[in-house]
């Protein structure tokens, strides 16, 4: 599946696979809150597409002095395994955000929040309502950026791996670079509310769940129809779509890691049974101009949905989507766009995924102690753990935090993969 609008390589996402949904058995586009209670996470990356007359540049190599994009450093590794095309290789390369843990010093990342709500519509465009009750079928998000910001994510709270509270993103990255890093080094994102923005979105397109009292519970929406509203389709950019009226109102920059918050809503790929992708990391490619010396600019963001409590089970809810992302944005914010940085040997984890990229969330998704609670300004939020560069470079000994694959949680993930060819 290509979806047109967008620009990444991959998009790099949490997905929890649906064995049936019975509102779509029934031909109607409502389920039961129940529907997506039990289903089992998995990994999905489906390819990009580049926007029309901007496909240079998205497949090959590029240096970093001719992006403009938000600060990274990059770094390699050796160990023999097998590329992309299950041909062996030893030396393998990843770029990551912020600056190197040997230059030390703290590096802070804007890291703007904008809430995206959505509106769900009739086949001829105006306002749904539920049947029941007359209640209007709309998700609201701002009211989620509070506890967002409040949480390990963006706040401070106190981890192992570093003598001061910190977030919980650079707590993970000092762990992995344990043996390297200097004692003063932190990446911190500085987040900021920017505009909030609305989906709309015609029936056909979604399902929903309601509650007894009408009000909607979660929003499944086409992955094609998502990506085609949020990603602009054309350079230079017009406001027709969620990014491209972020990206003219400054609200999205290239210096920035962005967070599209959205309110339970999941994406379906194809079929609806075929379903949950729960967030994704990519980013906007734009062409640049005289006034940034001509550079590819590269707006790097994330989609995350907040869930609430109890729509899935392991323990998946509140910030789980976002936490995943963002560690995975800060190990590997191209997603592997030049096909060289954030290619890995190839490696099968313990939850049965397969794949060749640094990928830290993938690795851990729906094991035992997959997230980790963590109680910060009155409420527990439940961020994932993940997996540590070690545990990619295949070390027997591992030189991150305790020796450790995983983190926060070092008993999550304990043992190496074997040596997968291609595809495993």
């Amino acid at each position: 599946m290509m979806p047109r609008k967008i620009t990444g390589a991959v998009l790099c996402g949490l997905l929890f696979a649906a064995t049936s949904l019975s509102a779509f058995a029934q031909d109607n586009d409502q389920l039961s809150v129940q529907d997506i209670a039990t289903k089992s996470p998995r990994y999905l990356a489906f390819p990009g597409a580049a926007k029309p007359g901007n496909a240079a540049g998205l497949n090959g190599a590029t240096p970093n002095s001719t992006i403009d994009t938000l600060v990274s450093f990059n770094g390699h590794f050796e160990t023999f395994g097998y590329d992309p095309n299950g041909h062996p290789k030893h030396d393998w390369y990843y770029t990551m955000v912020g600056n190197s843990p040997e230059r030390g010093g703290v590096t802070t990342v804007h890291a703007p929040v904008i809430p995206v709500s959505i509106d769900l519509r009739n086949f001829d465009g105006s306002p749904r309502f539920d049947t029941a009750t007359g209640k209007r079928l709309y998700l609201d998000a701002t009211q989620y950026v509070a506890p967002v910001l409040k949480s390990p994510v963006f706040s401070k709270a106190s981890f192992t791996s570093s003598n001061q509270p910190t977030q919980i993103t650079d707590a993970v990255q000092r762990a992995e670079f344990w043996s390297d890093l200097e004692d003063n080094w932190h990446t911190l994102l500085s987040p900021r509310v920017r505009t909030p923005r609305v989906m709309v979105l015609i029936r056909g397109t979604y399902l929903f769940a309601t509650y007894a009292d009408g009000t909607l519970a979660y929003v499944l929406v086409d992955s094609n129809t998502f990506s085609n509203e949020l990603f602009p389709p054309t350079s230079p950019v017009d406001n027709s779509t969620i990014i491209g009226a972020a990206e003219l109102a400054g609200d999205m920059k290239t210096s920035e890691l962005t967070t599209l918050l959205f309110p339970n809503t999941f994406l379906y790929v194809g079929d609806p049974s075929n379903c949950c992708i729960l967030g994704f990391h990519s980013y906007d490619f734009e062409p640049g101009d005289a006034s940034n010396g001509n550079r590819q600019r590269k707006y790097v963001m994330n989609y995350s949905s907040w869930i609430s409590p109890g729509l899935f089970g392991g323990g998946f809810q509140d910030v789980t989507a976002l936490s995943h992302e963002i560690a995975e944005t800060f190990n590997d914010p191209f997603v592997a766009d030049d096909n060289v940085h954030g290619i890995t040997p190839w490696w099968l984890s313990p939850n049965g995924n397969c794949q060749d990229n640094l990928e830290v969330g993938d690795v851990i998704e729906g094991l035992p102690n997959g997230v980790y609670p963590i109680t910060l300004n009155g409420y527990t939020y439940h961020p994932q753990n993940e997996a540590l560069l070690p545990w990619f470079e295949f070390r027997k000994h591992s030189n991150a935090i305790f020796n450790a694959y995983s983190y926060p949680d070092v008993t999550t993930l304990t043992t190496l993969s074997p040596v997968e060819k291609a595809n495993c």
